[in-house]
């Protein structure tokens, strides 16, 4: 068996694509721009090239980015400062803070200072409780963009078993609360847990989120099994750097129904569904209709 590769890079496609047909009823119809806007703080060079990739990104579906770049010595009181202007901007939908923050911001002050309906990060302290109680929330772009390929893949979730490998907040937590919300028996598992290997052999799908290079090998992958591999690590291999997942590719592809590759899997998604979300949050600003298919 050689398992069905689940294309992240066109699968984000179409979903951009969505979005800008979306944006674009917007505006004919409604005279409205969603608008989305990234703080940038400091000069890491990661952080750099995401920032750019998300305004290339924003313009191309047809939103209006409002980019703003402070150097790392910002203090707490100017970057709330600029916050609070954010969220009084009628023009801004979404508001996102670029992590990591230099190390003398505290990260969770100023994430829990944006408007939770411009969160389109779902970071803040009341998206993450309405999500956790199955309420309308904004919610996190990476385990949306999992969420959404494991729609399109399986048809309905009801009733699979699913094993969220990772407990971040980021992606492990609320992944397992989506998955959750679709009706599968979730598990939560860890570095720390006992028996990994047999707990991901239970799971119909299994989502690896544990920060650590080809963690999940070919053995740990119940046959049939549809994997997505969250991670994303730089290694040294033959002398050469190289990126793989959280999941040993070749094993678990030889086991597995369906796999998303690293590259190419699930991060373009993560853009993509920030995008969604943000076209979300201005669809709820302005009273109207969610898009479908966009949303959790």
């Amino acid at each position: 068996m050689t398992a069905k590769v689940i294309d992240g890079k066109a699968f984000a496609a179409n979903v951009r694509a969505q979005v800008a047909d979306h944006v674009a009823r917007l505006k004919a119809d409604h005279g409205i721009t969603p608008g989305l806007a990234v703080v940038l703080v400091g000069e890491d060079p990661a952080s750099k090239v995401y920032v750019k990739n998300k305004h290339a990104s924003t313009i191309e579906v047809g939103m209006s980015s409002f980019e703003h770049r402070l150097p790392a010595e910002t203090g707490e009181a100017e970057l709330l400062a600029l916050i609070d202007k954010l969220n009084a901007d009628p023009a801004v939908h979404g508001i996102l803070v670029q992590l990591p923050l230099p190390g003398h911001l505290n990260s969770e002050l100023v994430i829990n200072r944006i408007d939770p309906a411009k969160d389109v990060d779902g970071f803040h302290i009341s998206n993450v409780g309405l999500l956790g109680t199955g309420q309308k929330s904004m919610v996190p772009c990476t385990p949306l963009g999992c969420l959404m390929m494991l729609r399109d893949h399986h048809g309905k979730l009801a009733g699979l078993n699913a094993v969220v490998v990772g407990r971040s907040n980021i992606v492990g937590k609320p992944m397992a609360q989506l998955l959750l919300g679709d009706s599968c028996t979730v598990t939560i598992a860890h570095s720390r847990t006992k028996d990994l290997a047999e707990v991901c052999k239970r799971a119909d799908i299994l989502v690896a989120a544990v920060g650590r290079p080809e963690m999940i090998t070919g053995d740990m992958v119940r046959p049939g099994a549809t994997v997505i591999d969250v991670g994303i690590n730089r290694i040294e291999r033959d002398g050469k750097a190289k990126l793989v997942g959280d999941v040993h590719y070749e094993s678990a592809a030889a086991v597995a129904g369906a796999i998303t590759p690293v590259p190419g899997g699930v991060g373009p998604m993560t853009i993509a569904c920030l995008l969604a979300n943000t076209l979300t949050a201005c669809c709820r600003a302005n009273g109207l209709a969610e898009p479908k298919g966009l949303t959790a």
